[in-house]
């Protein structure tokens, strides 16, 4: 049989999707609501490493440059079903601009919204962080604003120390 990759992109993204969120769920059940958030960070913490590595494995890419990161940054995000923009605002200073977030849809249409700002301040400030120290130490990560919590988008700054 053949499939069409954007048959199989969607396969996956939803099954991605869903392993997480059924995870989350039976943790909360398994656990109290803290812990399971809790143990979901520590999850977030080891996957964008793994992201990383395999986008800088795909996009042939060897450095630790902002460059680079917003190369592997944004194939993540692309491959999530996000709606975003990558700037560089300076040499030393990297802008991820998210418009259209899959995970908030998500816990709109499951009825979970009031989680999704706690998630944020855990969830997506580990995950940057971990992008950020995969590139470099000397790359500091800010979630600056985010939708979550009623701004217009997520906004992601990746800066070099000391500027």
């Amino acid at each position: 049989m053949n499939f069409d990759d954007d048959s199989l992109v969607e396969m996956l993204r939803r099954s991605y999707f869903a392993v997480d969120g059924l995870w989350f769920v039976m943790a909360e059940e398994m656990f109290d609501p803290d812990q399971a958030l809790e143990l979901d960070e520590r999850v977030w913490k080891v996957m964008p490493k793994i992201q990383a590595r395999k986008a800088r494995q795909l996009l042939r890419l060897r450095g630790s440059s902002l460059a680079e990161l917003a190369q592997c940054f944004a194939l993540k995000l692309t491959a999530e079903g996000h709606r975003f923009e990558v700037s560089r605002t300076g040499h030393d200073e990297l802008e991820v601009i998210i418009t259209e977030c899959p995970w908030l849809k998500l816990l709109e249409q499951s009825n979970r919204v009031h989680l999704a700002e706690t998630i944020a301040e855990h969830i997506c400030v580990t995950e940057g962080d971990t992008w950020a120290s995969e590139f470099s130490e000397g790359i500091e990560f800010n979630l600056e604003s985010r939708m979550c919590a009623g701004d217009e988008s997520c906004h992601f700054l990746f800066r070099r120390a000391g500027d």
